[in-house]
């Protein structure tokens, strides 16, 4: 049974808000400033037919969702449910992480969870427990519980406090033997991306990193990634879009692009596909497109069909996110 009186602090970043969790209850959610994030608006009902001008509408949307995923997942409790094989999203990064790990594509990934931090885990099941409804994690506070079945699951705890640090799990990843791996990093942590660069060279690994969670990102982080990341999600960043698209060397999906931006970047997606050799043979002097929409080569893409052509990136289609000043309109 959960101690009421133990410090229990869970924050997140949901659709542009700042939302604070303690023992199961959402107690805070900031202003969002964000009027329509195509994500959110694609995954929950509560985001439909909301007005362009109604703040509280959206609040209520997010408080929600949040909510749901306490009530149906166990999220930010010890009722936290850890193991998960199917696909929530198809061009998700925790979707990407199952399938790299169960074709041994990558040996190991380095991901967060609420309740236990840093985690290195090799179990593709548990990455994707973890990652599928996952949402920007900046701040959480040690679960017992959940530590155990992330533990009994095979996955390793880095810090008994929680603690969230990328670098010290991906130093913890090599120092246990680990020559490939895969490590997520949201938009407040991409300064860890040229560290990361970095370990890479001095211990000789391959190092895949993945930034999530873009939506608001300023346009000097937006450089950092393009410098120094594998695979970036765009998320409701019209920035990343225009900035990080032109340099790409892949694009998957047109709602919600997710850039590839180096041959490391398209070797760890070609492990998505059933067809690896049909991305693996492409001529990376071009850019190319992939997504649902007929037209080009046909591709299976983690159990789902898509097709893949020549374009200039970034190709944009659908709603684009909408960040306005909520009292002007």
């Amino acid at each position: 049974m959960a101690d009421k009186n133990k410090r229990d602090i869970h924050i997140i970043r949901y659709h542009s808000s700042y939302v604070t969790i303690s023992h199961g209850k959402v107690i805070n959610i900031t202003d969002p400033v964000l009027r329509f994030c195509p994500l959110a608006n694609h995954l929950y009902k509560e985001f439909k037919n909301i007005k362009n001008n109604d703040l509280e509408a959206v609040r209520k949307a997010i408080k929600s969702v949040i909510e749901s995923k306490i009530r149906d997942y166990g999220f930010f409790t010890e009722k936290r449910k850890i193991i998960h094989r199917d696909i929530s999203i198809p061009y998700g990064a925790s979707e990407m992480l199952m399938f790299a790990l169960r074709k041994k594509h990558i040996e190991a990934a380095v991901v967060v969870c609420d309740g236990a931090g840093t985690v290195i885990t090799s179990n593709p099941a548990l990455v994707q427990g973890i990652g599928a409804r996952m949402n920007s994690l900046l701040l959480t506070t040690p679960i017992p519980a959940v530590i155990r079945k992330i533990e009994i699951a095979g996955g390793q705890v880095i810090f008994k406090n929680a603690r969230i640090d990328q670098c010290q799990g991906v130093k913890k990843a090599i120092a246990a033997g680990y020559k490939t791996i895969a490590v997520t990093i949201n938009t407040n942590d991409c300064q860890k991306l040229k560290k990361l660069s970095l370990l890479k060279k001095k211990y000789n690994v391959n190092i895949i990193s993945l930034v999530v969670c873009t939506t608001g990102i300023t346009k000097d982080k937006i450089a950092m990634i393009r410098n120094y990341a594998d695979l970036v999600w765009s998320c409701a960043s019209l920035d990343v879009r225009r900035m990080i698209g032109p340099v790409a060397m892949m694009q998957l999906s047109q709602v919600i692009p997710v850039f590839v931006l180096t041959s490391r970047g398209v070797d760890f997606v070609s492990a998505y596909a059933v067809e690896k050799r049909l991305i693996n043979k492409l001529d990376f002097n071009k850019q190319y497109l992939v997504s649902h929409e007929y037209g080009g080569q046909g591709i299976n893409l983690g159990g789902s069909k898509a097709y893949i052509r020549e374009s200039r990136l970034p190709v944009i289609n659908g709603r684009a996110p909408g960040f306005k000043d909520w009292e002007n309109g």
